[in-house]
């Protein structure tokens, strides 16, 4: 499995496979070594977890307790199953990479496929 993905943390995304098919979410995390992104509010499931005292939560030295029970979260899901969603077109599309020069080096950059958009996706991040 590649390492790279074209997903990143922060981005919003538009699943197109499994069971939050046409739902879209921000990407808390992205896992390019399993090849899988975790997104807000979608892919959730159930965890019954014990409640467990936290490390060092406050400095006053009283430990508190991390409440147990049944904790929804949401689950990895695989990055071939989301599409970004462009930001200037608002649409779901496939990544391409474009080269470009800023303060005299050339950045490798994100940008859209659709044919009527090709802007970058990486808004502000480079300048």
């Amino acid at each position: 499995m590649s390492t790279t993905m074209r997903v990143k943390k922060g981005d919003t995304v538009h699943v197109i496979a499994g069971k939050d098919r046409g739902k879209q979410g921000r990407v808390l995390e992205a896992r390019p070594a399993e090849g899988r992104v975790i997104v807000e509010n979608l892919n959730i499931v159930k965890r019954h977890t014990k409640p467990r005292p936290m490390k060092d939560s406050n400095r006053m030295g009283g430990t508190t307790i991390q409440p147990g029970g049944v904790i929804d979260k949401p689950a990895p899901i695989p990055v071939s199953n989301v599409m970004v969603v462009c930001p200037s077109c608002g649409r779901p599309t496939r990544v391409g990479m474009a080269f470009k020069e800023i303060k005299g080096r050339q950045v490798k950059l994100r940008v859209c496929r659709r044919a009527d958009c090709h802007q970058e996706i990486d808004e502000g991040e480079h300048k």
